[in-house]
């Protein structure tokens, strides 16, 4: 009998134990799941906090895949260099109606034609918050189009964080691209493709540089620019100072003695005045060009430029703003004309399918060339 009784009451302790345990599981289990929802529901709401270009503080919810939207002159190629097409979920009107032009990045990414409309877009468009809001985007990317004013109202209109980019000044080799890159990389999960990018541009900048740097001003050829697009087509007259490509390489841009930065038009005499040895044409506008020529040939004619056959073209790049990888590709190409010797072992050629594969994805030059000329020398007779 007190063996039984023994036996009875360690299985009475036994379930009782076996009891406790699984209630003591249950309990752990429910702890556990409470913080692992807890945890999961504070990483859910993390935020990036970025500064944009206009220096507002911009708070994005941290998640991956974001939907994206880029409005205004250049903010879709910026993000494009960046994140390719991933995640795109619209685009503004102008880009689908333009023809392709030299907007490299739509030759590389036709498709986004294809995406719903977001806004009519171009340089004096103002944003349609009501088509942006229809595309559901976790953020809106802008061009430096908005102020600090219109981000802010964009933004409270659309309940969608507005990141303002820019491009700066110089075309090439700008500070405000690698802070537009950096926060572009940042937002979407890319900060060493931006990283990358920065340090492709800028391995360039010093490539030309010290090629260059050692070169008295007395063995430099004088250049001149002409035909350059801004806000539409211009003629010969149309020119840059402080043109960035020929900044990179030391040269010496006879634009300069007018003391003027950035585009600008100016009097043919001048240019008769300035003599320029070497002269690159934009082929955007090499049409207007020679109906000029047509018209006043005696003019082009007595530039020793024309005379001597140092007259060349450069691929257009400006198209809604810069694009970057053509300013870089027209970069070399100008470097091996002013300076043969010292750039004989570059084909600009290959460059440039390089930089159009590095930036886009795609070699291009075959198709800009056949579409405005290439680099090759101008005769317009």
């Amino acid at each position: 009998m007190r063996s039984k009784s023994f036996c009875s009451d360690y299985f009475r302790a036994s379930k009782k134990a076996i009891s406790i345990l699984l209630i003591l599981s249950l309990f752990l289990l429910i702890v556990l799941n409470t913080f692992s929802g807890q945890a999961k529901q504070e990483k859910s709401s993390q935020k990036l906090i970025i500064t944009d270009l206009l220096g507002r503080k911009v708070e994005i919810e941290d998640k991956k895949n974001k939907r994206i939207v880029a409005i205004g002159p250049g903010a879709l190629r910026l993000v494009l260099y960046v994140n390719g097409t991933k995640n795109i979920v619209g685009v503004e009107n102008a880009e689908k109606a333009w023809e392709e032009g030299s907007r490299t990045y739509i030759m590389a990414y036709p498709q986004l034609k294809k995406l719903p409309t977001i806004g009519q877009g171009g340089a004096d468009s103002s944003p349609d918050p009501e088509k942006l809001i229809s595309v559901k985007p976790d953020v809106i990317f802008a061009a430096s189009f908005l102020d600090r004013a219109k981000a802010d109202a964009l933004q409270a209109k659309t309940k969608i964080p507005v990141v303002v980019l820019d491009y700066g000044t110089k075309l090439l080799f700008d500070e405000n691209v690698y802070k537009s890159l950096r926060i572009i990389g940042k937002i979407v999960g890319k900060q060493q493709r931006a990283e990358d990018l920065i340090n492709y541009m800028q391995r360039c900048k010093a490539f030309f540089n010290e090629r260059t740097r050692d070169i008295p001003a007395s063995k430099k050829p004088r250049v001149y620019v002409g035909a350059i697009s801004f806000k539409g087509g211009h003629g010969f007259e149309s020119t840059m100072g402080k043109y960035f490509p020929f900044l990179a390489i030391n040269a010496v841009n006879v634009a300069d003695q007018a003391n003027k930065e950035g585009w600008f038009m100016v009097e043919k005499e001048k240019i008769l005045e300035w003599e320029p040895d070497i002269i690159f044409i934009d082929e955007a506008n090499l049409d207007l060009v020679k109906q000029d020529y047509k018209k006043k040939p005696e003019f082009y004619k007595s530039l020793s430029a024309f005379k001597y056959g140092n007259v060349y073209g450069q691929l257009p790049y400006n198209f809604y703003w810069t694009n970057i990888d053509t300013v870089l590709a027209n970069t070399f190409f100008i470097a091996k004309v002013v300076y043969p010797d010292r750039f004989k072992d570059v084909d600009p050629i290959k460059r440039a399918d390089e930089i159009y594969k590095f930036f886009l994805g795609k070699p291009l030059y075959t198709k800009m060339a056949k579409k405005f000329g290439g680099f090759v020398k101008i005769k317009l007779d």
